[in-house]
């Protein structure tokens, strides 16, 4: 008897192998310049680099600034990986520094670059959306690329596949254990071994430290990895960037704050130690909002806690941050209002909403507080200069004045060692101006922080959308007088207590 006819699944697997070879397996850079639909766009020579070094480094790590292109070159190498390795036995993890990230950005860019394969070329049917790509992974015949969260590694250390990618999207926050889970994969690939890894880490930079940051530094144990460093200069001739964006970001931030090194520099934040509140702490902030907005939280908002308010002049601008809990809802604008129209704006929100008005008092902030006493809202003023006996959590430290101890308290609430729930709304502005002020330790064992002025100076103007935040967060350090049948009035030195209560 003759031998059995080859069945569909068979005829399949041989017409994609073949495929392959057409592809072109170690050719990242031809695969996405022959497969794809650019236009009268196509990839960048950084982004080309960085794909034909992949299959020759193995370990590629890239920071650059916001805008370069980077999370594309990830989804176009997770494309090329996924389909000249299938119908191969093949797995690609991708993970983030945060779901979010895979949900609203990596696995988008997947979708849209599915839509630009030239799929009569690559002679195979555009993916199934039922059994092949889906919201967050892409399964074929051999195998499967997958969104994982970062904090789970086991998840990661469980991948094994004969051709295995590993691909992490903001990894300047992606915990260790979750970069050693994949170090597994690497221990049956290479020379003399069967087995084929590779992993991509992109990212904007963040603080120096972590493993994305050991990685770029060249430290030891990491030289295995190639590091890339795509530079503002390159991503404006490019085009990628355009620099009128990167000029007006500097005159918005400074050009030495963190946000500015980081987003538009694409370099590591160098002022972490100095700063009141390091980058990371506060766009781990970030995170928190967007994830509590998603889980619905600005639909359940109702009662507020505080709202802090920083008064400007009547040609500058005022700001009222109000608060829910631990969360900052939102940042309220209103340029170029006097004090009757501020205490307006405050007594309509705390009128519907409830909660406490915690008013920059110096200045012309008086007026606003004392039109709110007289309509008897609820309202508290905040004098920065107001003397304090209020301690760090560690009951060791005091400070300076009262503004030393606020800043200090959202310090406090945003530090990782005390698995913080504070959640900030995303405003580029308000990052820049929460981390731009430093501090120091006087010669009488008291916190410092940068006089308002000189961070001023700095940034080019006023910091007051995180005054803002500041003073909503500094209710809990101020024990207001209280009469019965009256608002809340100034509180005096002694009433001024420290975090703890």
């Amino acid at each position: 008897m003759g031998s059995a006819l080859p069945t569909l699944v068979e005829i399949e697997v041989e017409l994609r192998r073949r495929r392959i070879r057409g592809v072109q397996r170690a050719d990242p850079v031809a695969f996405v310049h022959d497969y794809f639909d650019w236009g009268d766009r196509p990839p960048t020579e950084y982004q080309d680099e960085i794909l034909a070094e992949l299959p020759v480094r193995r370990r590629v790590a890239v920071r650059s600034p916001h805008g370069a292109g980077k999370t594309t070159v990830a989804a176009l190498a997770t494309l090329h990986f996924a389909l000249s390795r299938d119908p191969d036995d093949w797995k690609c993890p991708v993970t983030a520094s945060s779901w979010r990230q895979l949900t609203k950005y990596f696995w988008p860019e997947v979708h849209k670059w599915t839509r630009k394969i030239r799929w009569d070329k690559l002679e195979r049917v555009p993916f199934d959306p039922r059994f092949e790509l889906q919201l967050l992974s892409l399964k074929l015949l051999g195998g499967e690329a997958f969104a994982v969260a970062s904090d789970k590694p086991y998840t990661i250390e469980g991948a094994h596949a004969d051709h295995i990618f590993y691909v992490f999207d903001e990894a300047k926050s992606i915990p260790d254990d979750t970069w050693d889970a994949a170090e597994g994969a690497f221990s049956t690939a290479g020379r003399g071994t069967e087995g084929q890894a590779m992993a991509l880490a992109i990212s904007t930079p963040g603080p120096p430290s972590g493993r994305f940051y050991d990685i770029h530094a060249r430290k030891a144990g990491f030289l295995d990895w190639w590091p890339r460093h795509i530079t503002l200069d390159e991503a404006v001739r490019a085009g990628r960037i355009a620099q009128d964006w990167a000029d007006l970001r500097k005159r918005q931030w400074g050009e030495e704050s963190p946000i500015y090194r980081t987003r538009v520099l694409g370099e590591f934040a160098s002022s972490e130690d100095t700063s009141v509140i390091p980058l990371a702490w506060v766009e781990a902030a970030v995170e928190r909002w967007h994830e509590w907005r998603d889980a619905g939280g600005l639909a359940r908002a109702s009662q507020l806690t505080s709202v802090g308010v920083d008064v400007g002049l009547t040609a500058a601008l005022t700001v009222l941050a109000p608060r829910v809990g631990d969360v900052v809802e939102s940042l309220r604008e209103h340029p170029r209002v006097d004090t009757t129209q501020t205490a307006g704006f405050v007594r309509v929100l705390t009128g519907a909403r409830g909660g406490v008005a915690v008013i920059d008092a110096n200045g012309i902030g008086a007026g606003v507080f004392h039109q709110l006493r007289e309509t008897k809202s609820r309202a508290v003023a905040f004098m920065a200069s107001g003397k304090t006996e209020a301690r760090d959590k560690s009951g060791e430290l005091g400070f300076v004045n009262l503004r030393a101890a606020a800043w200090w308290g959202v310090r406090e609430r945003l530090d990782p060692q005390y698995s913080p729930t504070t959640a900030l709304p995303p405003d580029d502005d308000l990052v820049a101006e929460l981390t731009a002020p430093g501090w120091w330790m006087t010669s009488t064992g008291k916190i410092q922080i940068e006089e308002k002025a000189e961070v001023a100076k700095r940034l080019r103007r006023s910091t007051d959308k995180a005054d803002a935040v500041v003073m909503a967060f500094a209710l809990e350090l101020l024990q207001p007088i209280l009469v019965t049948g009256s608002p809340m009035g100034i509180a005096s030195a002694a009433s001024y207590r420290g975090f703890g209560g």
